[in-house]
């Protein structure tokens, strides 16, 4: 009787052919994914070289000539409005992260690395914060900011950006795992005070999830459409996606506009993109590997 046995080679080659194959499926999704987010913003880069008869053909992907001639319309329509909406957006989006992401490392940081009386109550009422949707708070904080005579100012938009549980909690995570006990310890002893061990010690060990609050942040202020088109009632401190949203209104009476929301609608995308590239080489794990041994 003659017994056939398997070589160990090819039993290795079927053992490796299996992860391999199934590493195809969630590879598919992530293409997937790719293509579903970047399809849109594939389609407004396309559509803003077209004009307004060109836009409304059935050749979709096909590239026009007119992105000059929109950037042009876009630049002179009512003195260049569209320009003041953009810096009313950075202010709004650039001003309200940087604030947001200090106050939450600070908050974050105490929670992380202090004991107090209510310490999880308060962080549980945060996490509660988290899970309630900006739509349900946007008219109480519309009502709140009209008692304090500040509708229609910059404040209106800035003050409710400041303050994120989720850049709270993202921070306490990150301070609990990035800053050890044994240096704030080290800097307690040194005679360091603990405002200054914050500073010195806390903040840059902190750093790479400080960008990621900030940027988390930036990105929902820019896009946020909600907030600001309730406090603003001047066009002229509009944010890009309100002053986009009256253009768009107004299309179907002057159908040009179209053209130009498109064109405004990519422009607006760029600030996200290079400031993405800008603030990814931050993103570093394990800063303070090596600190405590």
């Amino acid at each position: 009787m003659t017994t056939l046995t398997a070589s160990p080679r090819a039993y290795g080659a079927r053992r490796d052919r299996r992860p391999r194959r199934t590493a195809l499926v969630p590879t598919a999704v992530l293409l997937l994914g790719a293509l579903y987010a970047l399809l849109p913003v594939a389609w407004v880069v396309v559509a803003s070289t077209k004009n307004n008869t060109e836009l409304f053909n059935l050749s979709a992907f096909k590239p026009g000539s007119a992105l000059f001639s929109n950037l042009s319309t876009l630049t002179s329509y009512r003195g260049g409005i569209f320009w003041s909406w953009m810096w009313n957006t950075a202010i709004y989006a650039g001003g309200g992260a940087i604030l947001s992401a200090g106050l939450s490392a600070l908050t974050g940081y105490t929670f992380a690395k202090y004991q107090f009386r209510g310490k999880s109550v308060l962080f549980n009422l945060i996490l509660i914060g988290v899970l309630v949707p900006a739509v349900v708070l946007a008219v109480p904080q519309y009502l709140l900011v009209a008692k304090l005579n500040l509708a229609d100012t910059y404040w209106s938009v800035l003050i409710p950006s400041i303050v994120s549980p989720y850049g709270i909690y993202l921070a306490r995570i990150y301070a609990g795992a990035s800053v050890p006990d044994e240096v704030i310890e080290a800097a307690r002893m040194d005679g360091s005070s603990e405002w200054r061990t914050f500073l010195r010690i806390g903040v840059p060990m902190m750093a790479p999830g400080l960008v990621t609050i900030f940027l988390f942040q930036f990105v929902a202020i820019w896009n946020n459409f909600l907030l600001p088109w309730l406090m603003l009632s001047s066009d002229t401190k509009f944010p890009i996606t309100v002053g986009l949203y009256t253009l768009l209104s107004q299309g179907t009476q002057q159908p040009a506009l179209y053209t130009v929301v498109i064109t405004g609608s990519l422009l607006s995308i760029l600030p996200l993109v290079i400031l993405f590239f800008l603030l990814q080489r931050f993103w570093r794990v394990d800063l303070s590997a090596g600190s405590v041994k």
